[in-house]
């Protein structure tokens, strides 16, 4: 028995039984969306369900997945999600908010945001008996994969760009994943990995191509109900901020706030906001275009857990927006390093691709586009342990001195 009804393209709308399909629409490639039964949702599971349950990870959520609970209690399996929320309120002040939240996935047990989905697509794994599970990365998705298929006694295979920080690398290793470092970008290494998986009977978790990858990250949006929407009287909708590189993060989230929408349990949508680099801007570019048609671009960006040519959940991520009266914002790799100097003056360490959502903000609400009394969440999405160099070039090099009191009073003057 699944746990939902069937899968619908995106594109095209085509249905397909949970048996017919693994990953994309055999017809034109579109992305399949998982869709439950939710009239049959509303009389078995109410809030007070999930919002009473003593689970604090993604598995409180049971009920709304489409996966049943892999076991390994006990493991970073059981660890992920129910990240923190902070409410700084000299961030707030700086822009003149009444309302502003930062969501820190910073601290999932592999220190990103993925390890939701790679939580997810290993319990899928496990269901259909699959030994083997394989995805290309450029370091965050890698690793949660990694970490994940290790708690679950799983094979972990990897391919990542040879440019990835090597941070990154070292997490994938030492979980003891099978790496290949590829002569190439992320667009490269992705072909590639779908190519090992057909070949080898792999089964490919890669983002934007596996349905259940969306699952596990929209529980950020069950959290965000939890954590805000629900505890809050908010007279305007709540405007989410996200980073976004192949699109994934930001139509999960969608995805998962249409599920409550459909359940009841909101009664209005959040306008979500996605943030590009300039240097990989190919989703904000279609949505200032005002099409659907995505054009891929050559991808600059020192954010690498964004820096893509062509986005594989592009046309959701540009939809996640555009339904819900969001918008998608660029912002410069200077004011990602910016951002990364602020949060971390509020004790909030973010690596380049999760400080884009704040840098974000600040043009947003720079450019009139949030107002005072906006009610904002900001949603990190990976530690800057996961790429140091780029923090250092973030802040100033600290000074070398002799050990001495004189020495001292010299610098500090």
């Amino acid at each position: 028995m699944t746990k939902f009804s069937f899968y619908r393209c995106s594109v095209c709308g085509a249905e397909f039984a949970p048996d017919e399909v693994t990953y994309t629409c055999p017809s034109d490639g579109g992305n399949l969306d998982i869709v439950f039964d939710y009239d049959s949702l509303r009389k078995e599971i109410s809030p007070d369900l999930i919002t009473t349950s003593q689970e604090a990870s993604v598995w409180r959520y049971l009920p709304l997945l489409p996966v049943d609970d892999p076991g390994y209690a006990g493991t970073a399996l059981h660890s992920v999600g129910w990240t923190p929320l902070y409410t700084p309120e000299l961030l707030a002040k700086e822009m003149n908010l009444k309302k502003l939240w930062i969501k820190d996935d910073g601290r999932n047990p592999t220190a990103s945001f993925k390890d939701r989905a790679s939580a997810i697509v290993v319990a899928r794994a496990k269901e259909i008996n699959a030994d083997v599970i394989v995805t290309a990365s450029t370091g965050n998705a890698g690793a949660a994969l990694a970490g994940m298929a290790a708690a679950a006694n799983h094979q972990a295979v990897i391919f990542a760009p040879k440019t990835a920080p090597p941070a990154k690398v070292a997490q994938l290793l030492v979980f003891g994943s099978r790496v290949f470092l590829v002569d190439g970008n992320y667009d490269q290494a992705f072909d590639l990995s779908v190519e090992a998986a057909n070949e080898f009977g792999w089964y490919c978790r890669n983002t934007g191509y596996n349905p259940f990858t969306a699952e596990g990250k929209k529980t950020a949006a069950y959290e965000i109900w939890e954590q805000v929407i629900a505890k809050q009287n908010l007279k305007k909708p709540l405007c989410v901020f996200v980073s976004v590189g192949d699109g994934n993060i930001i139509s999960g989230i969608h995805k998962g706030f249409k599920d409550l929408l459909a359940l009841g349990w909101i009664n209005q949508m959040p306008r979500i906001f996605g943030i590009q680099s300039d240097g990989s801007a190919a989703i904000a570019n279609a949505f200032n275009a005002g099409t659907e048609v995505i054009t891929p671009v050559q991808a600059t960006t020192l954010a690498d857990s964004i820096s893509v040519d062509l986005p594989r959940d592009g046309l959701r991520a540009l939809r996640a927006a555009t339904e819900t009266n969001g918008a998608y914002v660029k912002v410069s790799d200077k004011a990602i390093l910016r951002a990364i100097a602020r949060l971390g003056r509020e004790g909030i360490f973010s690596e380049p691709a999760a400080a884009t959502a704040y840098a974000g903000l600040q043009k947003a609400v720079a450019d009139g586009q949030i107002m005072d009394d906006d009610p904002v969440l900001v949603l990190i999405t990976g530690s800057g342990l996961k790429d140091v160099k780029a923090a250092e070039q973030a802040v100033k090099t600290a000074p070398i001195i002799e050990p001495s009191l004189s020495a001292l009073r010299k610098v500090m003057a």
